[in-house]
């Protein structure tokens, strides 16, 4: 006999779980978003949400078993613990790990840029366009941005050229802090300005540190001019797709904008033109933003900030996460039955949280937590309520009065008692 079952208490107890998720989820996203790689903290978001989820309805069910009956709490909920978090925790993480790599990749196959070169003039006419060592803090500033997936380096030039800082990741304080130390003992020197110098030996350094799954961006400052054979100095950047964004600072000579706006142009970079050196900041931190970094919870920004690909992908993504924590619930009460309602009514919740998340996201710090946490609420909602959209079969009443959950293996409950009989009357017994 098949029946419509509804559990009000695990849809309470299931849009608790989703707000707790959220909550312990926010912790990690805030925490290590910036020295985590991103496939690992939204696969631990994920992991977590559904953990919460379940142990909360696997509480419901405890505290009022409607759907699976007085039986399966009193012979079989054991099990249920046991599989709660390989169920969700351990399955969850997964997905979301590979759903956020697949999300990393670019759609035209360009490689995510996680290299980063500051190559900062440091030349004598520095001293007058820049006192107050501006380009330093906006370096400073820009790394304080960066995450665990990115590396830098700072490459130092006038009549020569330096490496100061070899790659080096910048994920934790205290890789960001090794690296500002030896911005702030920069000398001062009375040295012109060398471009070819600047570049070959930028390149140098991503041909001899760089990661072959790593792109690379270089971005160079400067307030001068010299002589430059564009296409034999830049011909290595073009082939390798290495873009180069130049930023003049109070460059005067029509030359030396000239040659930095070339340079930007032949490498697919942008040429920024600053006046005024407290403005460095702010151009070195639009530059940052154009590198596009993005997760399935976070706004996508840069190039790909409006990529139909990509929005399409967050939305199936999220199909598929609501779908595998309807399955998972399924699972930690070893009902197929369940499995299937849940897992079903995960395919609308995921694509209604993952429009949301699409549409909702706008990079605020206040807003953008309200958005992930009604898209928990709309995936732990749906997914409890489709436990009365399909019918569950009931397989007789237990002593406590309400319905005994689906036996799937041979030998529990009514149906595997049949099974069990039928076999031995055809043997003869």
């Amino acid at each position: 006999m098949m029946q419509r079952k509804i559990n009000l208490l695990m849809l309470l107890f299931s849009l608790i779980g989703g707000a707790a998720g959220f909550l312990i989820g926010e912790i990690v996203l805030l925490r290590f978003l910036d020295e985590w790689p991103h496939w690992l903290v939204i696969g631990v978001y994920f992991g977590i949400m559904a953990f919460c989820i379940g142990l909360f309805c696997l509480i419901a069910e405890l505290i009022s078993p409607k759907l699976n009956g007085m039986s399966w709490k009193q012979r079989y909920s054991g099990l249920s613990w046991k599989l709660l978090v390989p169920a969700t925790l351990v399955l969850l993480f997964a997905a979301g790990s590979l759903l956020e790599l697949g999300y990393q990749i670019n759609p035209a196959g360009a490689k995510k840029v996680n290299d980063l070169v500051l190559v900062i003039d440091n030349s004598g006419s520095m001293a007058q366009n820049d006192p107050n060592n501006d380009r330093i803090t906006a370096a400073k500033n820009m790394i304080a941005q960066m995450n665990g997936d990115k590396r830098v380096s700072v490459v130092l030039f006038g009549d020569e050229a330096e490496v100061l800082q070899p790659f080096t990741p910048v994920g934790t304080n205290a890789e960001k802090q090794a690296v500002y130390d030896k911005l702030d003992h920069i000398p001062g020197t009375d040295a012109g300005t060398n471009f070819d110098l600047a570049l070959s030996e930028t390149l140098r350094q991503i041909q001899d540190q760089g990661e072959s799954n790593n792109g690379a961006m270089v971005i160079l400052l400067s307030d001068g001019y010299s002589d430059l054979d564009t296409a034999a100095a830049l011909a290595p950047y073009t082939e390798r797709n290495i873009a180069v964004n130049t930023v003049g600072l109070s460059v005067t000579d029509a030359g030396g904008v000239g040659l930095l706006q070339a340079i930007a142009q032949m490498t697919g970079g942008t040429y920024y033109d600053v006046t005024d050196a407290g403005q460095l900041s702010l151009v070195f931190g639009e530059i940052y933003n154009s590198l596009g970094d993005r997760t399935l919870l976070t706004e996508r920004t840069g190039m790909y900030a409006d990529s139909t690909y990509l929005a399409i992908y967050r939305a199936v993504a999220l199909v598929i996460i609501g779908a595998l924590i309807g399955l998972g619930l399924g699972l930690i009460f070893d009902n197929r039955y369940l499995a299937r309602n849940f897992a079903i009514g995960g395919i609308p919740a995921g694509l209604l949280a993952g429009l949301l998340l699409e549409n909702g996201l706008h990079g605020s710090i206040w807003l953008d937590p309200v958005v992930r946490l009604l898209a928990a609420l709309l995936l732990a909602g749906i997914i409890a309520l489709f436990s009365f959209v399909l019918p569950i079969r009931d397989h007789g009443k237990s002593s406590g009065g309400t319905g005994r959950r689906a036996s799937t293996r041979p030998g529990r409950g009514r149906e595997g008692f049949d099974h069990a009989r039928r076999n031995s009357s055809s043997k003869g017994f």
